[in-house]
């Protein structure tokens, strides 16, 4: 007997998908409706991520210099914020109180009291851009404890929401990832149990006559991978119209000036590639744990 055979393996295995229909398809369903609840979180999750990182590469705070400082003194103060951890070398910016003034006239032109507000009510300020929002709040107190720094304008609140929610939703997406792909390796050794246990006569022959575990338990492996990128492809394109439905939804809703969702052309291939790998590993590992019992001859 050969202990390998591709083209048998096979065979058996969509045989007993056939035999088994109603079994087989509601394993298909619940891999689909596993697969998208995952890949939706999954993809908020990556969502809210490239969100906060490009609220990073806009990301400032104000740190507001000593009156009395002069211009090599703030030259010298600017090279010091440069060299603290977090900080962007490149997104340290001086902003005299001249120009201080005219960025604040830029939101007062009616009002005629700013317009005649002396230059000497603001102070000269850094803007000063950070790499990591997460340490936000550490980069603004490194820069505060400087010399020559006397206050400072910062929106920390807002930068740890914003990281709060991502860390919630990345927790979360792990969570239900796992949850459901434990309900999917229930469902799919369900399934093969039931092929195992009306075969279980033959598998028991098959084994006195001197069949190897590996050579039984091959076709139900089969099964399962089959059944596993069956419910991958239809969860993916499902994803698809999902997917663009909700960007469709927030783009019309005027809600894509705040929440722009990628481009989900430019990520289908790793979408794919995930749901496959998931998809066969679910359906491989639920019908090895289902078979073990009738190997037990």
């Amino acid at each position: 007997m050969r202990r390998f055979n591709l083209g048998y393996f096979i065979r058996e295995g969509f045989s007993s998908i056939f035999s088994h229909g109603l079994m087989s398809f509601a394993a298909v369903c619940m891999i689909v409706a596993c697969l998208i609840i995952m890949g939706s979180f999954s993809l908020l999750a990556v969502n809210v991520d490239e969100m906060l990182s490009q609220l990073e590469e806009e990301n400032e705070f104000l740190a507001f210099i000593d009156e009395d400082y002069t211009d090599d003194q703030i030259r010298a103060l600017m090279e010091q914020v440069r060299q603290i951890d977090n900080v962007d070398p490149n997104g340290v910016t001086f902003v005299s109180r001249e120009q201080a003034k005219r960025d604040y006239l830029k939101g007062h032109e009616a009002e005629g009291l700013y317009v005649n507000m002396p230059d000497e009510v603001l102070r000269d300020r850094l803007s000063i851009h950070v790499k990591d929002l997460e340490r936000f709040n550490e980069t603004v107190e490194a820069v505060c404890d400087l010399p020559g720094v006397v206050n400072h304008r910062a929106a920390g609140e807002v930068a740890e929401g914003f990281v709060a929610v991502r860390n919630a939703v990345t927790a979360l997406a792990y969570i239900l990832i796992g949850i459901l792909a434990a309900v999917s390796l229930f469902i799919i050794s369900n399934t093969t149990r039931l092929a195992a246990f009306a075969r279980r006569e033959e598998i028991a022959i098959m084994k006195m006559c001197g069949a190897t575990d590996s050579f039984v338990r091959w076709p139900f492996i089969v099964e399962g991978l089959i059944l596993g990128v069956m419910g991958a492809l239809v969860a993916f394109f499902l994803q698809w119209a999902v997917y663009a439905a909700v960007s469709k939804a927030l783009m019309d809703g005027g809600a894509v000036s705040f929440f722009s969702l990628l481009d989900f052309s430019h990520m289908w291939k790793r979408v794919m590639g995930v749901f496959l790998l998931s998809g066969s590993i679910i359906g491989a590992l639920g019908s090895s744990f289902a078979i073990r019992k009738f190997l037990q001859v």
